[in-house]
């Protein structure tokens, strides 16, 4: 069951979006890594619902560590993370099975198990299980912060409302509580309130709207990944487009790339004070990543979700009892747009990702020996 993401620093998520609890059990934390509780309370309010123009539905995601920590240290052992579900609502979901959504993996999980899966909300394959994904990375922060390593996301597009590429806004400032910038992680203030007026639009219209996720990661020395299905690019575009409606992820120049010749694309080695540098490196347009290792310059990546499926309008779709085409109005707290939610997330992935490639390759400490090390104590 593809749930876990990671080899070294490890993640296996859990969970229901109208079951009981949804949550992490993540492996590798090395021994004597202070747990960052207000870190874990600050990301994960980035990403839950409740927030005007989003979803309603009033979820406190106050998640809690039953194991692997002592004395607000990591002890090297598995932390389980657990948050409660206290919103549920399956009732909105009652025409499930009979009925399946468009755009959703209803049918598809159905035919999969031969019926026996649970329907409400999409189940485990809901988005409301990246709340597991946001606990975990949450406390690798201070990890990457003592190497110089860091990611930051926010949302960068809105249907055709877009934001200043990220290198070129704050990225150390926290966002203004109560603003639009926070209620929808974007870094560009501006751009925020023209995404807000857009998406306000589209919740009259009773439709929904795509959006792009922007990452930024600095900081990386060169050399940090592995070739081939193990570089930085392959194991962070797996891990993005594992977050629920991610459409394609592009890194650099992106598709852009495709209708470039090479004397254009190329990023020309110059000297630097301590390693070699690309030329491009210091306004962020050099490529971050060749042949599946980092080149010191910041990796750029945008991510693509698509609108989300769930609309307030009715549509027509399969009634399987009767196998007619019949209508269907699914009710429900969805979002109008997935961007401004899914950036904590991919922030989140980013950072486990290059943690997990940072211990693999021996930019960072090895977090076995540490739990052996206690197990023979």
């Amino acid at each position: 069951m593809g749930m876990k993401l990671g080899d070294n620093v490890k993640v296996t998520i859990f969970g229901e979006s109208h079951g009981k609890c949804v949550g992490a059990l993540v492996e590798g934390i090395p021994p004597g890594t202070p747990i960052d509780l207000e870190a874990l309370s600050r990301d994960l309010s980035m990403r839950k619902p409740g927030k005007r123009g989003l979803s309603s539905r009033l979820e406190s995601d106050e998640c809690e560590i039953l194991s692997g920590v002592y004395q607000g240290k990591a002890t090297g052992w598995p932390l389980l993370m657990v948050a409660m579900n206290s919103d549920a609502r399956p009732s909105d979901y009652q025409f499930l099975p009979d009925h399946p959504r468009p755009g959703h993996a209803d049918l598809v999980e159905a035919i999969w198990s031969k019926g026996s899966f649970d329907p409400r909300g999409g189940g485990s394959h809901s988005a409301r299980l990246t709340l597991g994904i946001v606990a975990a990375a949450s406390q690798v922060r201070t990890i990457l912060d003592e190497s110089g390593w860091s990611c930051c996301a926010h949302l960068s597009r809105v249907g055709e409302a877009s934001s200043k590429p990220l290198f070129h806004l704050d990225r150390e400032s926290p966002i203004p509580e109560g603003s639009a910038m926070s209620r929808l992680n974007c870094r560009d203030p501006e751009a925020a309130e023209e995404m807000e007026a857009l998406i306000r639009q589209i919740r009259k219209e009773k439709d929904t709207i795509g959006s792009v996720v922007e990452l930024l990661i600095e900081g990386l020395p060169i050399g940090l990944g592995e070739p081939w299905f193990d570089g930085i690019e392959p194991s962070l575009a797996r891990g993005l487009m594992a977050i629920p409606g991610a459409r394609a992820v592009e890194f650099s120049n992106g598709i852009g790339a495709s209708m470039l010749r090479g004397s254009e694309n190329n990023d020309m080695w110059l000297p630097g004070k301590e390693t070699p540098r690309l030329q491009g490196s210091d306004i962020g347009e050099a490529d971050g990543a060749l042949g599946g290792r980092s080149t010191g310059a910041p990796i750029r990546a945008l991510i693509h979700f698509k609108p989300p499926s769930s609309i307030p309008r009715e549509q027509t779709t399969l009634h399987l009892p009767s196998n007619e085409i019949r209508p269907l109005k699914v009710g429900g707290r969805h979002d109008p747009v997935i961007g401004p939610r899914a950036a904590p997330v991919v922030e989140a992935i980013a950072m486990l990702v290059i943690s997990d490639l940072g211990v693999m390759g021996g930019f960072l400490e090895s977090t076995m020996s540490g739990s052996q090390g206690n197990a023979e104590s």
